[in-house]
């Protein structure tokens, strides 16, 4: 069996992760689409270097964490050159991603996805790469360049920052 079709139906299988994925991982629909469909064409690319004996899941989101690391590093530095330029530009996407989750989700699954979003990106990355790509502490220390037990801290004050932000979303919306 040739390639293309076995691929074809792994990207059906599996788009939908690899978007949700991005989706966390950069905080935004319209970045997390672009991200998805080069996170594909990268995987196809490489796809005579899968090893079948190995999860597609696997190899798959770790190709996806790594290019969304990468667009957020590339965002923070083109932050740090540019200043507002760019701050005005990301609140830009983020309202039109906003828009999208109302469509798309319900309103609490909407109230996470907001909370996650709003964290630092050091304490976003993490987070999502241990709860939606269920990766190990080690595998997210590798990735961003840090020690285990840093992944742990800033697991830890993730979580702290999402109750403290969902408990406030439920006090402004309790009556």
């Amino acid at each position: 069996m040739s390639p293309k079709p076995v691929f074809a139906e792994l990207y059906e299988t599996h788009y939908r992760r690899v978007f949700g994925l991005c989706r966390q991982l950069l905080g935004s629909a319209v970045r997390a689409e672009d991200a998805t469909a080069e996170v594909f064409m990268r995987a196809y690319k490489a796809f005579d270097r899968y090893d079948p004996a190995q999860p597609f899941a696997g190899w798959i989101f770790a190709i996806a964490s790594r290019h969304c690391i990468d667009l957020v590093r590339r965002r923070k530095n083109e932050a740090i050159l540019l200043g507002d330029e760019v701050d005005e530009k990301l609140a830009a996407e983020a309202d039109d991603s906003d828009a999208l989750d109302v469509l798309e989700t319900a309103e609490r699954a909407r109230a996470v996805n907001a909370a996650i979003a709003a964290l630092p990106e050091r304490y976003r990355l993490p987070l999502v790469l241990a709860y939606y790509r269920d990766a190990s502490y080690e595998e997210i220390a590798a990735e961003l360049g840090t020690t285990r037990t840093h992944v742990g801290v800033l697991i830890c004050r993730a979580k702290q920052a999402l109750r403290r932000a969902l408990a406030a979303d439920i006090e402004e919306t309790t009556p």
